[in-house]
């Protein structure tokens, strides 16, 4: 009788033993399962980029541009670059970083002025982040020290002339910005460095 019963149940708890290893093993792979249409998922959705930069002014109010030498343009940009997001950066994080790699100024950024979706042939839409840098000083312009690799000079231009050297959606981006925190609004929402109503820009 003790025999018996031992045996019975040795071979229960065989089968439940095997059984919730069928289940762990079920339950696995339906795990694996779900992160490999999850991942498939996020691999098929629509890409964008996203840069940030920073608009630094003089006391003069004079604005301060970058030229970068990988450009065929001639144009004049702002400090900044690509926001590091697969490194869990941020765009006001990345704004500050490119400015301290660019322009050697590791200043704490102000207010968002604004945020532009910028569409382009041959790569997916970039949405631009152009932050407040404030005022700088003339200790602060004397410390400037280019990232040679990437730029070749630097000045501050009247936001007036600013057409001459960025492009025409960054100079309409500048000039948004500035008249939308001038009225006291921003952050502004662009498209092409215009407003969706038409409101600043031009």
């Amino acid at each position: 009788m003790t025999t018996t019963e031992t045996s019975g149940t040795g071979t229960a708890e065989t089968a439940r033993t095997t059984a919730n290893a069928s289940t762990a093993a079920t339950g696995a792979a339906g795990a694996a399962g779900a992160a490999d249409d999850y991942a498939a998922y996020i691999a098929g959705l629509p890409k964008i980029l996203a840069g940030a930069a920073a608009l630094f002014q003089d006391a003069r109010g004079h604005v301060l541009v970058v030229e970068p030498n990988y450009r065929d343009d001639d144009r004049w940009i702002f400090p900044g670059g690509t926001v590091e997001s697969d490194l869990g950066e941020t765009p006001r994080q990345g704004a500050r970083r490119e400015t301290a790699e660019e322009i050697g100024l590791d200043v704490e950024l102000g207010a968002l002025l604004a945020v532009d979706w910028v569409p382009g042939a041959g790569r997916p839409p970039i949405v631009s982040y152009l932050y407040d840098g404030g005022v700088l000083d003339e200790q602060q312009l004397a410390a400037i020290r280019l990232q040679e690799e990437e730029l070749t000079a630097w000045r501050l231009v009247h936001p007036d002339e600013l057409g001459r050297y960025l492009s025409p959606d960054m100079d309409r981006r500048v000039r948004a910005a500035l008249a939308a925190r001038a009225a006291g609004r921003s952050p502004v929402e662009l498209e092409h460095g215009r407003e969706p109503g038409g409101a600043l820009g031009g």
